[in-house]
């Protein structure tokens, strides 16, 4: 894998952050963070910068790191096992190539995170994350 453990797993984070979000419930409330328990932090808004992040990230990776980050996912979900790697990864690289982003299929995968983490595991890799 060319993309490091911690990599991933500060991806995996990230994502875990972003899945939680949910869109506004309330959006004319006008209460204050300590009246409503703070429950606004798990509301996607203009000012939640998680997204965005993730995107950062994802956008600095190299094209061989992308390729994994992806290959991860489709080892995660089932499409392909820890035994056909090489293939995973040149998948994904052919998916890159036409157009196909990282970040978007990433954003646009429910539950990435776990999907990146049982691709991990499949491979043997633990990563250090905390108990979900």
């Amino acid at each position: 894998m060319d993309i490091a453990v911690d990599t991933v797993t500060e991806i995996i984070l990230r994502l875990r952050a972003v899945e939680v979000k949910e869109g506004p419930t309330d959006p004319d409330s006008g209460s204050n963070a300590i009246d409503d328990g703070a429950t606004d932090i798990l509301t996607s808004g203009t000012d939640d910068a998680t997204e965005e992040e993730v995107r950062s990230m994802i956008g600095a990776l190299n094209d061989d790191e992308r390729a994994d980050l992806l290959a991860l996912i489709y080892v995660g979900r089932g499409d392909m096992e820890a035994e056909e790697w090489g293939d995973a990864v040149r998948f994904a690289r052919e998916r890159e190539s036409v157009g196909e982003g990282a970040a978007r299929e990433l954003l646009g995968t429910p539950n990435a995170a776990d999907l990146l983490a049982e691709g991990m595991a499949n491979l043997g890799i633990t990563p250090d994350l905390p108990q979900a």
